[in-house]
This record gives C-alpha cells, sequence and structure tokens, in this order.
C-alpha cells in the first residue's frame, strides 16, 4: 500500500504521521507556546501583536521546514503519495497558503480537514474522516495503471503478459517492468520433492487444481510428490519481487479496470520492457524438453553398442 502523510497542526503543536494500510505511524511532533490575543490597548496592544504575528509566522515556518525533512527524505520527490493537512484552527490553511510550504508536498495535498484535538487524537480522527478520500486516491492511482495495461493488449504491442504461466517465464526473463497481481489472488506456491528421486520442482495451484491429486504424482511415472512448501502466491511475490527488477503492484476488483482484469486475465500480470513473445517461447520449451529425452535414450543405447555397463567407469 502506498503511504499518506499527515500533518496535525494547532495552537499547541504539531504532529506529523503516515498510514499505510491498516498502519499508522507517528514521525514526529513537537510543542508551541504562542501567546494568547491581548485586550490592553494602546502601544503595548500593537507591540504584543506584532509579536504574536511573529511567533506565529515562526511556528508555521517550522512545521514546514519539519515537513520537507520528513516527506522529501531523498531531497527531491516526497516518500509519500498525498498529504492531509488537519486542525483546530485556521493553522493547516495558513500553511497551506505559505510560501514556506515546500512546493512539492503543497502539489499533493489531498484533503484540508477540521478535527476537535490535536496530537495523537486529532491524528486518529483525521484519519477517520480522509478515509474515503485516501480510498478514492489509491483506486484512481490503480484504474490509471489498469488501463495503461489494458491499452498494451488492445493496441496488440507484445509488451503485455497476462495469467500465471506466462507471467513467471516473463519474470524468468527479466522482461517484466510492472507486476500487476490482484490482491485476493488463489494461488499457491508450492515446492514439492519426488520420494523416488529426491529431485525438487515448483508448482503454481488453484484451489480446484489442489483438489486434484495428479498434481501431486510424477507425470511420467505416477511416483508421488511430497510438500517441502506451501505458501501463498501473493505473499511469495511481495517477499520477492525485487529479486526479478520490477515493480509490484497490488490491485482490487473494485473497479470496472479491475474486475475485467480478474476475470478475462487471470488476476495477475505484467507490462513488459520488451516485446516477448509466449507462443515462441513455449515452443522452445518443447523442443528443449524432447532434445534432453532423446539424449537420455541415446546415451543408453551407446553403452549397449560398446558392451559397456552403467557403473563401470565410476558413473
Amino acid at each position: 500500500d502506498e503511504a499518506f502523510g499527515f500533518i496535525i497542526m494547532d495552537g499547541n503543536g504539531c504532529l506529523y504521521g503516515t498510514v499505510q494500510g491498516s498502519n499508522k505511524e507517528i514521525l514526529h511532533k513537537f510543542s508551541v507556546d504562542l501567546p494568547k490575543k491581548h485586550g490592553r490597548g494602546g502601544q503595548s496592544a500593537l507591540r504584543f501583536a506584532r509579536l504574536r504575528l511573529e511567533k506565529r509566522h515562526n511556528y508555521v515556518r517550522k512545521v514546514a521546514e519539519l515537513a520537507t525533512q520528513l516527506y522529501v527524505t531523498d531531497g527531491q520527490r516526497p516518500n509519500v503519495q498525498g498529504i492531509v493537512l488537519a486542525g483546530s484552527a485556521d493553522f493547516k490553511s495558513e500553511l497551506m497558503r505559505s510560501d514556506l510550504f515546500d512546493q512539492r508536498l503543497s502539489k499533493i495535498v489531498i484533503k484540508m480537514v477540521d478535527v476537535s484535538y490535536g496530537g495523537e487524537n486529532g491524528f486518529n480522527q483525521a484519519i477517520e474522516i480522509a478515509a474515503e478520500t485516501l480510498g478514492a486516491v489509491k483506486l484512481m492511482k490503480e484504474k490509471k495503471l489498469l488501463q495503461k495495461y489494458m491499452d498494451e493488449i488492445s493496441q496488440d504491442t507484445g509488451k503485455y503478459c497476462f495469467m500465471v504461466e506466462d507471467t513467471l517465464k516473463a519474470l524468468d526473463l527479466g522482461a517484466v517492468e510492472d507486476l500487476i497481481i490482484w490482491e485476493n489472488l488463489e494461488v499457491n506456491r508450492y515446492v514439492v520433492r519426488n520420494t523416488a528421486t529426491s529431485e525438487e520442482s515448483i508448482l503454481h495451484l488453484t484451489a480446484e487444481q489442489e483438489a486434484n491429486d495428479t498434481f501431486f504424482h510424477d507425470k511420467e511415472t505416477g511416483v508421488e510428490l511430497e510438500v517441502v512448501e506451501k505458501e501463498s502466491m501473493v505473499e511469495w511475490m511481495a517477499n520477492n519481487y525485487k529479486n526479478f527488477g520490477c515493480n509490484l503492484e497490488f490491485v482490487t476488483d473494485r473497479s470496472g479496470e479491475g474486475t475485467q482484469f480478474v476475470k478475462g486475465f487471470g488476476g495477475i500480470g505484467g507490462i513488459l520492457r520488451w516485446k516477448v513473445d509466449f507462443v515462441e517461447l513455449s515452443n522452445f520449451d518443447e523442443a528443449h524438453n524432447l532434445d534432453d529425452a532423446d539424449s537420455d535414450e541415446d546415451g543408453s543405447d551407446d553403452n549397449d553398442d560398446y558392451g559397456f555397463d552403467d557403473g563401470d567407469f565410476g558413473f
């Protein structure tokens, strides 16, 4: 999930936090002692008003500077998808209007909310109020990504893949730029061992396939395949996608594009760096397997032709 930044500021201080999925984190907070409004008149009131404005200006400056330090950590781009400004007074509006507020952050302010509290209680209240907006931002990003994916398919560029088998082939080639997976994809990754040869292999099975016992037996010999490891493909990809040099994007089926991706393309696919011909790739794999089988048969025949038994030379 993308992270969103929260800045909660009132007359007592400021809190900075992030929300990522169901996780929230307080990054920093500080208190401030601002002068209250002065009731006396004359020159004393004018001096007090100037002092009050100066301290208020310095407070906004500090809030803005810390926001840049916390949300633009690499000095170039924000590390959050959007910013929510919250507060119980007009401080948030003053920050938004201020030239002191980093433009890289002001451009990604997605909502300003009024809260009854400051500090952590205000943070919690702001999360509740902004929840719908955060969901809409994430959904729009998801729709944009899937539309880009669908455009590759409709234009028949060859720079796309879908379904588990072809997506795994593209990953092995290092061809995947953006790996897209439905967050509720019901496919499990199995590491299985041939009980006769101890050779291990990998299977990716749906719930329906898991119920079919033939998937857990060797196709050639019928020997049972022992399950060494079982893991959700979603979790495995989340932990290993960086090894394939790609970006990982989880999507939902809450949009029309998301529903089409799940029902029409198996809930897994990718946008590729270059064109891949999966038919040609499959033909190559089949030919390679046949060559391996032929060489095995030829090897055994040669032993017979020359009168050697297996093991005569220590093999």
